[in-house]
């Protein structure tokens, strides 16, 4: 277990007096298919959630148990998205804060901060701070990337029964090499990125 002090961000915050601090966090900006998935988690101070870490780091099962338990105890949660379209319009970043701005508008109350994971930050019209690697570092962050990963996953999961011949059930929309072999045997699906298939098909 990690000895990280996974509230250490947040109590930062609450000694300020600033109680509703919202993580966000996304799934899904690597993929060479699919949308790109946001979640915004506002949860109480201190709460226990134990298990709770960033979901790369957490099985798929785990995952799955914590889901409920995120929604069920947060004070608000919301979950947006951008598809490949918008991807391949604005490109990933700002796809990426689009998906972020639509959970962010999903929250039923409004926070006082947002921390952001990475180190990309945009306006939302709310304070708000990047961490690095904060799904690891912060409770908040790391709630927001469970639920954004899990909801991701179960997209491509209904994606890879409308399109099969891709396995998208197994790799997600990520670029392993089963899922390239399938690209050169059947070409790009309608949820491909063509942005991100420009070695195999050109700048098209």
């Amino acid at each position: 277990m990690s000895d990280v002090n996974m509230w250490a961000i947040e109590e930062a915050f609450y000694e300020k007096n600033i109680t509703l601090v919202c993580g966000v966090d996304e799934a899904g900006r690597g993929p060479l298919a699919g949308p790109v998935c946001a979640a915004a988690v506002i949860l109480p101070p201190n709460i226990e959630i134990p298990g709770l870490n960033d979901s790369k780091k957490l099985s798929d099962k785990k995952r799955r148990e914590l889901f409920p338990i995120i929604q069920e105890n947060a004070i608000a949660y919301g979950i947006g998205f951008a598809d490949e379209k918008e991807i391949d319009e604005i490109n990933i970043l700002q796809a990426t804060f689009l998906a972020m701005e639509r959970a962010i508008s999903q929250l039923s109350v409004k926070p006082e901060h947002i921390l952001i994971d990475g180190n990309r930050n945009k306006d939302f019209g709310i304070p708000s701070s990047t961490v690095v690697h904060g799904d690891s570092l912060s409770a908040s962050i790391a709630a927001a990337s469970v639920l954004a990963k899990v909801t991701r996953d179960d997209v491509m999961l209904e994606m890879a029964k409308q399109y099969p011949g891709y396995a998208f059930e197994i790799h997600k929309g990520y670029g392993t090499r089963a899922h390239y072999d399938a690209l050169r045997s059947n070409g790009p699906c309608p949820i491909h990125r063509m942005t991100f298939l420009k070695k195999l098909y050109g700048t098209e």
